[in-house]
């Protein structure tokens, strides 16, 4: 190659500098309203989650407790879509970093599983009814329902179901 194809300027460039008038408007020439988005005058906040000594989970935690109607909706969804329940508990419901420092590990990341997950299972009613045990043998402990993918063996939903009613204890 030749030094003449390197010496020659990129035209519009000096140094590296564009050599061109700015592209863009002048600082505050565009007035404020037209900057900002309006959804119009009826539409109000709603404070959805409360974020003192109120931990966020999963998908619906911002939500009030689930009704029983609300969990079976919900599993209803999982088994159309083909995936399988599981419910998990655990005392304290967070991730955390207790035992190791190393990157990627963490503690509390996987919660003891309730049983096995529900292969086969068919309807609503009868993750509700092992929901309902679990809430008797662990009172005092956060329960989520999740829901797998066994075809791209991945879990595709999780929902927590019950916390704890004394979360004093809890990091």
């Amino acid at each position: 190659m030749s030094a003449g194809i390197f010496g020659a300027p990129v035209s519009g460039y000096v140094g590296l500098k564009a050599n061109v008038p700015k592209l863009l408007p002048a600082k505050d020439s565009i007035s404020w309203s037209q900057k900002t988005v309006s959804n119009g005058s009826r539409t109000h906040c709603m404070k959805t989650w409360n974020p003192i000594n109120n931990k966020k989970f999963e998908t619906l935690s911002y939500l009030p407790p689930l009704s029983d109607d609300s969990i079976a909706k919900q599993i209803d969804y999982m088994m159309k879509k083909g995936w399988i329940p599981c419910i998990e508990f655990d005392e304290g419901g967070t991730v955390h970093r207790e035992n190791s420092s190393i990157p990627g590990y963490y503690d509390g990341r996987y919660w003891t599983l309730w049983k096995l997950p529900m292969f086969g299972c068919n309807d609503s009613s009868q993750v509700l009814n092992e929901i309902q045990e679990c809430k008797k043998a662990y009172p005092n402990t956060y329960i989520r329902c999740l829901a797998f993918d066994n075809k791209q063996q991945a879990q595709c939903m999780a929902f927590v179901i019950q916390k704890p009613t004394n979360t004093s204890s809890n990091k």
